[in-house]
């Protein structure tokens, strides 16, 4: 059975059980199986099914699941836009996915000629009005068509949409399910609609007949709102970075009691920390923990782990998984050697989870993609330009191979620094980046934030840091200078705003 008509199945005999609360707003599965029929059915005889991307623009309201499930069931793609992002972006997006329609579900941030907009009131009487019969399979997209594009920064400062189709999808959800267990759950959703982590709750909630919650930037940007909706949500599945997590643990109301019904928390889209694991193990001491790895061009996610505290206790850093079925990791050299396990170097993902490439975008795919042949089938293939070294079929990710950076003609791994600096006891969170004055770098600003605040001033405070560095790392990797912030802003995807700092320490 394929996804779309799972989900479209709860909303027949499971029609009155919740498929996604937002705020004091619900929905039902009976309700999102209707409206997106009315979606598809209008799509349908105004549009036809040929495969155009329609863009959905808007946060976390409940006509944006009505949006995407109605558009794939009239056999197009989808591109979420969140509201929070910057208009250039959402020029930028619309420039390179050159869509015919854009549904607008929260008003546009500009006038736009020659595409169809549906806003949010058209929307509402599209609902109303257009017919609610079943959509046949025959027009639902299919398994090699693309089911949405989320877009990501390119290197260009142009960004990149990132095409995965229904099959990616498929297979990510199948072995995404096997992480969690088999009782009612109520996935939380933090990530915007935007930002591929979101995939991981949305669709694992709706694949599982589940009820997805969504956290809004409203609740994020005021603790005190987001621990009071947390005492109602019955959360069962967390799913986060693990800067929002770090968010959340610095209050010490973040505990069991908060969440009595949590037991699983899964993490993505940046480095998952011992200190961190420490501190939920402490708030939460029965929640099973799992650190997963994987690249949005790859569907989400491809490997995963299941951090016990012995684990936590064995690896530092920590290990981001094994690879999910019919996905195969290899770490290659400059060359395209495959390095002997142990041996660091680029992270090169095979499987049926890899993007068919970016959209309208030729000259990147030849560069970023490729295929392989493995035991007689042929798989489509992505270079991450990720760090990576295997050992004993666990992956362990080393950053970013454009976080290098020289500095006095040594070659330097920013988020190699971050990692020992994070060893330091009243480190809580760090950032390292580099100065540059006319081009060029003069010297590294470690960017810090107190597990407790230190009865001492700042400048013991640095002193100390770099002292203890000094038992880590070489001298030329300490960074000169030391700022000591109370949080670190954060993007609207839940990761640490590098950019922001950058224009801050400037």
């Amino acid at each position: 059975m394929s996804l779309i008509k799972c989900i479209d199945d709860y909303g027949i005999h499971s029609s009155n059980k919740m498929a996604h609360i937002s705020e004091d707003n619900s929905i039902t599965y009976g309700d999102l199986k209707k409206y997106s029929d009315a979606l598809a059915n209008y799509l349908l005889k105004n549009y036809g099914n040929e495969n155009t991307p329609i863009l959905v623009y808007g946060h976390k309201e409940n006509e944006m699941l009505y949006s995407f499930i109605g558009i794939v069931k009239s056999g197009h793609s989808y591109v979420p836009i969140d509201s929070s992002l910057p208009v250039e972006r959402v020029r930028d997006i619309i420039e390179v996915s050159q869509p015919h329609i854009i549904i607008s579900i929260e008003e546009m941030p500009f006038e736009l000629e020659n595409i169809k907009i549906i806003n949010y009131n058209t929307l509402i009487e599209i609902f109303k009005t257009s017919e609610v019969e079943s959509i046949s399979e025959e027009y639902y997209v299919k398994k090699e068509d693309v089911y949405y594009s989320i877009f990501t920064s390119g290197s260009t400062g142009r960004p990149k949409g990132v095409q995965i189709t229904l099959g990616c999808l498929e297979s990510f959800v199948k072995w995404g399910l096997s992480l969690c267990n088999d009782k009612e759950k109520v996935f939380m959703n933090q990530a915007p609609f935007s930002f591929d982590l979101s995939v991981m709750d949305t669709y694992l909630s709706l694949a599982s007949g589940s009820t997805l919650y969504s956290i809004n930037k409203k609740m994020i940007s005021n603790m005190k709102e987001l621990f009071k909706s947390f005492e109602t949500s019955n959360i069962t599945t967390w799913v986060s970075t693990p800067s929002f997590a770090d968010m959340c643990l610095s209050d010490s109301n973040f505990n069991e009691k908060l969440l009595d019904k949590l037991d699983t928390m899964l993490f993505c889209g940046e480095t998952l920390t011992n200190s961190t694991v420490s501190k939920i193990r402490q708030a939460f001491p029965k929640v099973k923990i799992y650190n997963t790895y994987g690249p949005t061009e790859s569907t989400v996610a491809i490997t995963s782990i299941e951090v016990t505290d012995k684990i936590n206790e064995d690896f530092a850093p920590l290990p981001v998984g094994y690879s999910k079925e019919n996905t195969w990791l290899y770490i290659m050299d400059e060359n395209k050697n495959i390095l002997p396990e142990g041996e660091k170097g680029e992270i090169i993902i095979v499987g049926d989870s890899v993007s068919i490439g970016y959209m309208n975008n030729e000259e990147i795919n030849k560069k970023s993609f490729g295929t392989m042949e493995i035991n007689g089938k042929t798989y489509r293939m992505y270079k991450t330009g990720d760090k990576g070294y295997m050992k004993d079929n666990l992956l362990f990710y080393c950053g970013r191979l454009d976080f290098q950076v020289k500095l006095n003609g040594y070659r330097i791994e920013l988020e190699d620094i971050e990692n020992n600096i994070k060893n330091i006891d009243f480190i809580d969170n760090t950032i390292v980046l580099p100065h540059e004055k006319e081009g060029k770098i003069q010297y590294l600003i470690g960017v810090v934030t107190l597990t407790k605040r230190v009865e001492e001033k700042d400048f013991k405070i640095v002193s100390n840091i770099k002292n203890k560095l000094k038992e880590y790392i070489p001298e030329y990797m300490i960074p000169r200078k030391f700022v000591i912030k109370e949080t670190l802003p954060m993007t609207p995807n839940g990761k640490v705003n590098r950019r922001a700092l950058m224009e801050e320490m400037k």
